[in-house]
């Protein structure tokens, strides 16, 4: 008896213990999947985070006006370090010639200006902006020193001689005996040219969320302002495509609805198809005829594909920008190098507009370039955007 009472206590034990072995070990299976249920929704809250954190007013810029800055331009170029930039480019931008032009003591805004050589060939041309100034250029694709006694200025019929360069820190003030306005309405035309490579991942959806968050601003602030928005999308030549575009619309969610569906992929080689981009904004896009305003906002990363038909067509591309009174304004972004900021910088002097850089203070992207420029201030690239928009109208 004794013996059967031995077994059934150990045999009762055995039980007591297995069960509580299988109760220990479904609570620590019932433990892990909590942790990992924690786990994956601390990941999903995550990502949910990310996509809430991704809105405007993120990315830092600053802005580098050269044309404002002439005297530092001029010595950046004299330096060792730069000054083979404009024999890379054949952009050469020493011979620059101001214009403001008055007609009763007012500003003409978005009129055309020539210059014309001695053999009475137009060499450049130009349009007034907002303040009735333009920027002309003798000598930007040859490098030949100008012969500046001969130059004149044609504006409608009249014609203005004794053209001095602004080497001799002085801008031409000209002054209109007659003038007929066309067209006193106020307009503005903006486009984005946008890089949409998988470089450009990096950046690409806070970019978006900056775009329309300026395009909203814009239409909401300037109510009294015809405001025409478009944009261009690319990549390069090979991949699915290499341009999309949304042409010139008041309706402004056109325009918004296109930015949002675009997305960064492909792309492998460092340069892509820019001057491919800039046909299609600036020769396909439907700019107006008459305008108070063109901005042209270049956001990109890298350069065009380094070519000698290539950097020819760019070129007469700018040419006809600045004929068109289409400023440029790019906005670099992580990942460019020395060359494409001066490439850059050479495009929106060509046509009278400024050079934004995207700065690192944000932390958002890759590490970007270090501008080559003086004292900059730092602001969030959409409300430096806003700001640039809202100058070119007053």
């Amino acid at each position: 008896m004794k013996t059967i009472a031995k077994l059934s206590l150990t045999l009762l034990v055995m039980i007591t213990l297995l069960f509580s072995c299988k109760k220990a070990d479904s609570a620590s299976s019932d433990s892990s999947a909590e942790d990992r249920a924690d786990v994956e929704s601390e990941s999903s809250s995550s990502e949910t985070d990310q996509q809430q954190q991704i809105q405007a007013g993120q990315i830092t810029a600053g802005e580098w006006n050269d044309l404002s800055n002439w005297k530092f331009w001029e010595s950046l170029n004299s330096n060792s370090e730069f000054s083979e930039m404009s024999d890379y480019w054949k952009y050469y931008l020493k011979d620059r010639i101001s214009v403001n032009i008055k007609y009763d003591s007012e500003n003409v805004v978005d009129i055309p200006v020539s210059l014309i050589n001695s053999q009475n060939e137009i060499i450049w041309s130009s349009r007034t902006n907002n303040k009735g100034n333009a920027e002309l250029w003798p000598s930007l694709k040859n490098n030949n020193q100008s012969d500046n006694q001969n130059l004149k200025i044609k504006i409608g019929n009249q014609i203005f001689k004794n053209i001095l360069t602004y080497s001799d820190k002085k801008v031409n003030r000209l002054v209109l005996k007659k003038y007929y306005e066309e067209n006193s309405e106020k307009k503005i035309d903006i486009a984005f040219m946008v890089d949409a490579t998988g470089s450009m991942g990096d950046e690409l959806e806070y970019l978006k969320e900056e775009l329309t968050d300026v395009i909203s601003k814009v239409r909401r602030k300037n109510q009294g302002v015809t405001v025409n928005m478009g944009a261009v999308f690319y990549r390069d030549k090979g991949e699915d495509y290499i341009t999309k575009t949304s042409d010139f619309s008041t309706d402004i969610d056109d325009t918004v609805d296109f930015i949002k569906e675009q997305s960064a992929e492909a792309g492998g080689d460092f340069p892509e198809a820019v001057e491919t981009a800039l046909d299609k904004s600036i020769n396909d896009l439907e700019w107006s005829e008459n305008a108070t305003s063109r901005i042209l906002f270049l956001v990109l990363d890298a350069p065009p594909h380094y070519d000698d038909q290539i950097i020819s067509e760019i070129h007469d591309l700018i040419a006809t920008a600045s004929k068109k009174g289409i400023r440029i304004i790019p906005i670099t972004a992580s990942g460019i190098d020395k060359e494409t900021e001066f490439l850059m910088r050479y495009m929106a002097i060509a046509t009278n507009g400024t050079y934004v850089f995207i700065t690192n203070d944000s932390g958002i992207g890759n590490d970007h370039l270090e501008a080559s420029v003086g004292d900059y201030q730092v602001e969030y690239l959409n409300k430096l955007m806003e700001r640039l928009i809202n100058e070119s109208l007053k």
